[in-house]
């Protein structure tokens, strides 16, 4: 028996990454699962085929989370296919590196819109569908709002922004749904390699400052998230859990 049985979540940006072994965990805790995409569908299908391979339940809806209209469609087909929504995890986040002579107004509006309104728009969305009892919403930041590395200026601003919402949103909608966030560190996933942090001077210098000396995993944070999203973390609301190996 799962933790999450007789649920249903929707992970937003699940189609590759730490969404996608966000939406594994839950759905193998017995989670019902909406995996949300914007582009691939193929990378989507591919996390279906797993989970459903392993007994689980999943759907994939494609839609951009900074689109108010694609986020209604998207907890519409949630509905449709599982009738309730008891867990959300806004996952969905872009970024990009650039130091502060090359930032670009559009870069701005692209982060924010997504790593920012979107997960606003879902949660606003996701209100319609929790049933009586309430619900637990998951946002995914990142250490990068308190390091506040150089070259990362938007996308440290965005992730401090969604500490904000965190806080807020756990207050208007309390006593009934939980709002957290969990915050990863340096996760190896595709985007970290295709960026070439994976073995670089920049993952050496995270890794020297953290105690337990290495970067994280993709299931490090989906447990911390699986936490989160239980009932295992009832009485916790408006906490933002830190997940990067002691980096501070």
């Amino acid at each position: 028996m799962g933790v999450l049985n007789g649920k249903v979540a929707v992970v937003t940006g699940a189609s590759k990454g730490i969404g996608a072994g966000i939406a594994k965990k839950l759905a193998a805790e017995g989670a019902a699962v909406v995996l949300n995409y914007g582009a691939s569908r193929e990378d989507a299908e591919k996390q279906i085929a797993e989970i459903t391979k392993n007994g689980g339940k999943a759907i994939a809806v494609q839609g951009s989370v900074a689109n108010s209209a694609e986020v209604v469609r998207v907890f519409e087909e949630a509905k449709k296919a599982y009738g309730k929504v008891d867990i959300l995890v806004n996952n969905a986040g872009v970024y990009a590196f650039a130091p502060l002579a090359e930032v670009q107004e559009a870069e701005f509006h692209r982060e924010f819109n997504t790593n920012v309104l979107g997960a606003i728009l879902s949660a606003k969305e996701a209100l319609k569908y929790f049933p009586e009892e309430g619900g637990s919403i998951v946002n995914i930041g990142s250490a990068a709002s308190t390091l506040t590395a150089p070259g990362s200026v938007i996308y440290s601003a965005t992730k401090a922004a969604l500490d904000a919402v965190t806080g807020v949103l756990s207050k208007e909608l309390g006593p009934k749904i939980r709002v957290n966030s969990v915050n990863p560190g340096p996760v190896v996933t595709e985007g970290y390699t295709t960026l070439g942090f994976k073995d670089s001077e920049f993952e050496k210098q995270f890794v020297g400052q953290m105690p337990l000396k290495r970067v994280g995993s993709v299931e490090e944070v989906a447990d911390a998230v699986l936490f989160l999203a239980s009932d295992a973390s009832r009485w916790i609301t408006g906490e933002k859990l830190v997940v990067a190996g002691g980096l501070r």
